[in-house]
């Protein structure tokens, strides 16, 4: 699995900024009250993010060899998609979050600064889920492989086995 690219999580995060901003105006032209993003979702985020590094750290230590215990090789590949997930997910909430902030200071009559802030806690809490699932990706990264295949140790071995 390769690491997750930093174009992708761009794109993702105009999507949810283009979706966010949509979203809002359709609401409002159509009469209806707009989205307000609860603080509920901003506090799941960063504990969401806290779980999944949490997850990650074990595996690190068993691929840095101070763990001496064995690690499922199927739970550390889950807890790295889980971990590429969570990055990519905090890039989209990161955008939608922006996306509903422009939207409203956009309008003419500002809503409540409650709805403001609560909208940007919640692109704050997609930028700290964010970076907690490429740290998470990245404590679940194997180290390169540093033998080379010529060196006399790897010729070694292959003639051992």
């Amino acid at each position: 699995m390769r690491r997750t690219r930093p174009v992708t999580l761009v794109l993702l995060a105009v999507v949810g900024g283009f979706a966010g901003f949509i979203v809002e105006l359709g609401l409002a032209s159509s009469g209806r009250p707009i989205i307000a993003l609860p603080l509920t979702l901003s506090i799941t985020l960063i504990a969401a993010g806290a779980i999944v590094v949490s997850l990650a750290v074990p595996i690190a230590r068993a691929i840095r060899g101070t763990n001496q215990n064995p690690i499922n090789p199927f739970r550390a590949m889950r807890v790295a998609v889980l971990a590429k997930a969570s990055s990519m997910v905090g890039s989209l909430i990161v955008g939608v979050g922006v996306g509903v902030v422009v939207y409203l200071l956009s309008r003419a009559v500002i809503p409540t600064v409650s709805t403001l802030w609560l909208s940007i806690l919640a692109a704050v809490a997609g930028v700290v889920f964010l970076a907690c699932g490429l740290v998470a990706e990245k404590l679940c990264t194997l180290p390169p492989d540093d033998r080379d295949p010529d060196h006399p140790e790897a010729v070694a071995d292959r003639r051992r086995s």
